[in-house]
């Protein structure tokens, strides 16, 4: 009998390495037999989907499983820890304890409240050729009804029996099950043990009987394909209608670490294209092994296992060589995952052990399909998302060769993959979606709500109506009662209680009068709400978002009726829209559109938060909130989404909004031109367009939307415990840096409007004399950048430093340009141009310096005094043929000068841009500047300054002239 666990992942492994990260991994121990995973490298939520199988002899032994953190140079960390007993796998229903989260605990019991994690365990026995598993199958129900009179020795003296009718036993067969006899447990679990642990040697018999039971396979009732062989078609729905029904809403697997290879909407519903992909009849794999050259494939059945929990099949072919690598054969496990009936997810092995270190490594890939938004035309769409990442077996020095060879395959691979499947199948434009807003919004209409029908639903209630009753009650005794005689303290005019009783009747109607004024004042605010901003349509030319409100689902009661007044306020760069109130809905619907004025640059957030009303004069109680941020997220996945709402009673109720959220650009294709342009006058320099590969290259290392385009980037050092150097990379919405050192890659960026201060601290020698830059958050915002944070206060700030720039000023006033544009309010911008112009060292640029003389040390190069006109001399600068022929004479081929343009009072600006010629600059390169020129203070002469770049010369990206 064989204890089989599966070990599948963890989740919220604590972070155990400087860099905020850990390499976890698995060791497994029962009675003397260890196994270990593979380490994961740096994650908190670590992916194994390894297995592992050990020999039972004890019952009452404990699995014992200990998660720990891979250390390269020292002893590896101790992460957590936890305990299974084999008994409670046995006495478990069909001797599994299924697919569970488990806590991990920590070793020392004084830490018990310490957090170590989870992991996802799959633990069951495996009872191969044993007795009892092959009566349960249809075909032996009778077989089990025969011998359940019979006690196990019988059984065991029964299958005796039929192995010494085909063949004589051998002497060390008897005498091992002599001794398990005699050592085995007097409980009934003992003796079963004692049973499968003698099943596993006995022969072959001739009867057809005893064939039938000593030589079936294990099977489950679940598995399909054993069965029904001839069919395969209806076996793999079948498999999955089996797969869907098992499902317990797992949450959808997270892309592999090594990258996606394929992010792509399709017109084809998400079961069609798990069928297209996946089932035995679809021609589609054959298809791709004729495009990419791969011969003789072999595609092997579905099949169940682990007692159904999983669905796998093997698929072998030969790869067709390249220049480098021979024809090989590789062997690839497709598993599934996930499978709901609308999303499906497949993890593929695929092993290559005859190439070079082949034993070493496997590839994983993984194939997630889920829907997609809803089209105009009314068909479905599926979101298909493959990606990959390396599993090394073992270590070796060839790491980085391997991956980057594999690497380049699987490019080449999927590329042909995509080709296929773009002929196969259509895939969806989200140029289509955007074009067809209208259409899909058109579709939702706001259910119109009178004021007779808000009545009732607002007051259709117990306490109006016993109100009601209370008051015609009164009102009838009253006239029926004749009046009483003054006593006591009362006189004429004060009728006081004359009982305990009229005393409590009084405040009962005190407290219901007082309730049914709250309800009018509340009914009475709600018809001036109930119009909300639903309609309003948005103004001006830039970048429109459109927010269309359609449901919530599952929404917090916070009174005792069970049901809330719902509605929602969205809030996008400091600008408001708040829905209407729905009363007394747990499950609104709204269908209602929101528009925000045009905005100058893309938005980068959008908050939302659910209410529950509570009167014009009571604060409003949060029912949730969330954040949907357009960085991280493609505009195209937004069409169609559902938005979990965060708080501790949207978590209790699992409350969400059903949203479809639109961005588009109005102001045509021009907008990069147009934001460089606003940057250089903030930064005092030139600022060149990114080529489409850099800004493809950087949309890909951060994952971020098309949309986003790279300004700068600066070589600098990220400051924590050791300096580390890498590049700073800064884009309209957001700020990365990246570093990657001896392999180890450090990666993270956070918003412009999570930044609360930046502040520069004066050189010091732990700054190698440099000038640092400290970047504080916002309390609770960029976690995910916590492990570049040098610190994090007691408020929850992170602060990042950065140092070591090449060119310091440069540096720091794009990223003070950038915050001011992106992240400040007016009243704050003039806060700190207010400051600025206090500041010394500002006074130059504020008497109208263009190059901030305080930044560099200027030399006299050339002087002479000239016996002409002042005028004379700015013909040199006019753009006339005067300068033409002079800049020609210097060197300066292919000459351009844009006229001069007013920038301020007396001050003037144009652009340059020439080639150098050969004599000049071997290089060859090209020099682009911007001169400004302004009167000297007596108005005799002027003062000319210039700030030149130069391009394709060797460092010209570190320096100006």
């Amino acid at each position: 009998m064989k204890l089989i666990v599966g070990v599948i992942e963890a989740r919220n492994i604590p972070a155990m390495d400087v860099n905020g990260f850990s390499d976890p991994y698995v060791k497994l121990q029962l009675g003397k037999q260890r196994h270990k995973t593979k380490a994961v490298k740096k994650t908190l939520n670590p992916s194994w989907g390894e297995e592992f199988s050990f020999k039972v002899e004890d019952l009452n032994e404990e699995l014992l499983i200990t998660v720990l953190d891979e250390d390269k140079y020292f002893n590896d960390d101790f992460v957590g820890q936890l305990k299974v007993s084999v008994s409670q796998v046995f006495d478990a229903h069909n001797k599994s304890l299924g697919t569970v989260w488990y806590s991990l605990h920590p070793r020392n019991k004084k830490l018990k409240n310490k957090e170590c994690g989870e992991i996802l365990l799959n633990i069951y026995f495996s009872q191969n050729n044993s007795y009892l598993d092959s009566t349960y199958n249809g075909d032996h129900a009778s077989a089990l009804r025969k011998h359940e009179d019979m006690d196990v020795k019988d059984i065991s003296r029964s299958f005796s029996g039929s192995s010494n009718s085909s063949s004589p036993p051998r002497q060390d067969d008897n005498v091992s099950s002599k001794e398990e006899k005699s050592s085995a447990q007097k409980s009934l679990a003992g003796r079963i043990t004692q049973m499968f642990n003698r099943n596993f040697d006995i022969g072959p018999t001739t009867s057809t009987r005893s064939t039938d039971l000593m030589e079936m396979p294990e099977i489950s009732r679940a598995d399909v394909f054993d069965n029904k062989a001839d069919d395969q078609s209806s076996s793999f729905e079948e498999a999955m209608e089996a797969l869907c029904s098992r499902d317990q809403g797992s949450e959808i697997p997270s892309n592999l670490p090594g990258g996606v290879l394929l992010d792509q909407l399709y017109v084809i519903a998400p079961k069609e294209l798990n069928f297209l992909l996946f089932s035995p009849d679809s021609s589609f794999p054959r298809s791709l092994a004729e495009v990419q050259g791969s011969t003789d494939p072999q595609i092997g059945p579905w099949k169940f296992e682990n007692g159904g929990e999983s669905l796998k099949r093997i698929y072998s072919y030969i790869r067709a060589p390249t220049k480098l690598i021979k024809a090989v054969k590789a062997t690839e496990e497709q598993t599934y995952i996930k499978a709901d009936g609308k999303t499906f997810a497949v993890l593929a092995s695929v092993s290559t052990p005859d190439v070079m270190y082949g034993s070493t490594f496997k590839v994983e890939v993984l194939y997630c399909i889920s829907p997609g938004p809803e089209l105009p035309s009314g068909e479905e769409s599926s979101h298909l998302v493959i990606s990959w990442r390396m599993n090394f077996l073992q270590s070796t020095m060839m790491k980085s060769m391997i991956e980057n060879g594999a690497r380049q395959g699987l490019k080449e691979s999927f590329e042909q993959f995509t080709t296929l499947l773009e002929q196969t199948i259509k895939p969806v434009d989200s140029k289509d979606i955007g074009l067809n807003k209208e259409q899909i919004l058109g579709s939702l209409q706001a259910e119109p709500q009178s004021d007779l029908k808000l009545a009732v639903e607002y007051f259709a209630n117990f306490t109006m109506v016993s109100t009601v009753f209370m008051s015609l009650y009164v009102i009838v005794h009253i006239c029926l009662a004749a009046p009483s005689t003054i006593q006591g303290l009362e006189f004429l005019g004060l009728d006081l209680p004359d009982s305990i009783g009229e005393f409590i009747v009084c405040g009962i109607l005190v407290l219901q009068g007082e309730r049914v004024l709250q309800l009018i004042s509340r009914f009475m605010h709600a018809r001036v709400q109930k119009g909300s901003d639903h309609g309003v349509k948005a103004q001006g030319d830039g970048w429109l978002l459109t927010v269309a409100l359609i449901e919530g689902s599952n929404l917090a009661a916070v009174d005792s009726s069970g049901y809330c007044d719902p509605y929602v306020v969205f809030t996008c760069n400091g600008k408001t829209r708040t829905s209407s109130i729905k009363y007394q809905k747990s499950a609104p619907q709204w269908n209602e559109i929101f528009e925000f004025d045009a905005m100058k640059e893309p938005p980068s957030v959008l908050d939302l938060e659910v209410f529950d009303f509570d009167g014009p004069f009571d604060e409003a109680t949060s029912l949730g909130h969330a954040e949907v941020n357009f960085v991280r997220s493609n505009i195209s996945d937004l069409a169609d989404v559902w938005v979990p709402l965060h708080g501790k009673l949207a978590q209790a109720c699992q409350s969400k909004l059903h949203l479809r959220i639109f961005v588009e650009n109005t102001r045509g294709g021009n907008v990069v031109t147009e934001y460089l342009r606003k940057m250089e006058k903030e930064v005092g320099k030139k600022i060149n367009v990114r080529s489409p590969q850099t800004n493809s290259a950087f949309q890909k290392l951060f994952g971020l939307p098309p949309e986003e385009f790279l300004i700068n980037d600066f070589t600098c050092h990220l400051k924590r415990k050791m300096p580390l150097q890498g590049r700073l990379f800064l884009s309209p919405r957001i700020i990365g840096f990246h570093a990657n050192l001896f392999g180890h890659k450090t990666k993270f960026f956070f918003l412009w409007e999570d930044i609360e201060d930046i502040q520069v601290l004066p050189p010091t020698l732990a700054s190698m004399g440099s000038p640092v830059i400290v970047v504080t958050l916002r309390p609770g915002r960029g976690m995910d950048a916590r492990h570049g944070a040098k610190t994090r206060d007691e408020e929850g700030r992170l602060k990042f430093h950065y140092q070591s720039f090449v060119s310091f000023n440069v540096a720091y006033r794009t990223i003070m340009a950038l915050w001011k544009a992106r992240a400040l309010s007016p009243e704050q911008k003039v806060q700190i141009v207010e400051e600025e112009s206090e500041a010394k060292s500002l006074q130059s640029d504020e008497s109208g310096s263009f190059l901030g003389l305080e930044d560099v040390s200027m030399s006299e190069v050339y002087s002479c005094a000239l016996p002409v006109p002042t005028g004379f001399c700015m013909e040199l600068f006019s753009g006339g043929e005067l300068e033409y022929k002079a800049m020609k004479k210097a060197g300066g081929l292919d000459y351009s000068c844009t006229p001069w343009e007013s920038e301020k009072d007396d001050a003037y600006e144009r652009q340059i841009c020439y080639k150098f010629d050969k004599r000049v600059s071997r290089y060859r390169g090209e020099m682009t500047s911007t001169q400004q020129k302004s009167q000297l203070p007596n108005k005799n002469g002027w003062h000319i300054e210039e700030v030149m770049t130069l391009q394709g010369v060797p460092l010209g990206d570190y320096f100006n002239v």
